[in-house]
């Protein structure tokens, strides 16, 4: 029988954590054939959802509590969770009930139709304001212009991971991460469910403005150059067109004597000098950003390639 691990990361959940159970295995006792084990990764609650996931870890065997010493970061718990799995698939879900629960047998579906992964994909999430909804399409639009990767727009983490995803996801050590990106770099085969996301009944969401700005800049740091070679890119541009300029002011004035040439004084003439030998500056700068960005691709230390499966006639014999 096959072992699915449900990975849930809860922060301040205490009156949804019983009720996200009950609708969870009413989910789960559709499907006989699987067994399951739930985690709950408990990134440093202040409230008392440690004790109702603890109230569940006495009274069910397949129930798992992780408990963080303080608040890590969704990130962090979710990643938690996959290392603490042992299912040969995990389903990474909300507890805020937000995820629509009943998707679960469709995920199991298309994984078992051949799907490494399968990823749940919002069309419209209930109570989202315009800020959280510009700022989203500001974010997609920016990070698959500069991304090595393409990041779907409106993806989730609601999404189930095969074994071997698992274990190559398990390799990563960067701390600093957006989970479904790495997923994404990963690849593998993959499918997509979309829904709609339900309103939250209980407490706040965790993501304020500024966490998931952090999020954002996080992710263009790890999953683009960009950022590091920028310098070098505005030194080119300010060293090219003040240098043009100069050469144009130094040929016109002092050979050609030509009249728009003439008009410019000593003291902008010095001030084109100064904004040259600055673009020099940022072009050095840019030229170590390079070194940096190799630097930043060992420390980083993630898998130069990812095998999916190997095959060879012996052993398939």
């Amino acid at each position: 029988m096959k072992l699915i691990s449900i990975i849930s990361p809860v922060y301040n959940e205490e009156k949804n954590v019983s009720l996200f159970f009950d609708e969870l295995s009413a989910i789960l006792l559709q499907l006989p054939e699987y067994a399951f084990e739930i985690i709950f990764v408990n990134d440093g609650s202040n409230d008392a959802s440690g004790d109702e996931i603890e109230k569940l870890v006495k009274s069910h065997e397949n129930v798992k509590h992780v408990e963080f010493s303080r608040n890590f970061g969704k990130e962090i718990a979710i990643t938690a969770g996959i290392h603490n799995c042992n299912g040969d698939a995990c389903i990474m879900i909300d507890a805020d009930l937000q995820h629509p629960i009943e998707l679960i047998p469709e995920f199991i579906n298309k994984w078992e139709n051949g799907a490494d992964v399968v990823v749940g994909v919002r069309k419209t999430n209930s109570g989202e304001g315009i800020i959280k909804k510009v700022g989203s399409i500001l974010f997609y639009k920016i990070i698959n212009n500069i991304a090595e990767i393409q990041v779907l727009p409106n993806a989730t983490d609601y999404r189930l991971l095969d074994r071997c995803v698992i274990n190559e996801f398990n390799r990563f050590t960067e701390s600093s991460r957006m989970t479904r990106a790495l997923i994404d770099w990963l690849g593998f085969r993959r499918e997509y469910i979309y829904f709609h996301a339900r309103k939250r009944l209980h407490g706040e969401a965790s993501y304020n403005f500024w966490k998931l700005l952090k999020l954002a800049l996080s992710s263009f740091i790890s999953l683009s150059l960009l950022p590091l070679k920028l310098a070098g890119y505005l030194g080119t541009l300010i060293t090219l067109i003040s240098g043009l300029a100069g050469f144009y002011i130094l040929l016109g004035k002092y050979f050609f004597h030509t009249p728009f040439a003439s008009t410019f004084s000593d003291a902008e003439n010095l001030a084109i000098l100064i904004v040259f030998l600055v673009g020099i500056i940022l072009m050095s700068v840019g030229l170590i950003a390079l070194y940096i960005a190799n630097i930043h691709a060992e420390v980083i230390n993630r898998p130069m390639y990812v095998v999916r499966k190997v095959s060879n006639k012996i052993e398939n014999k």
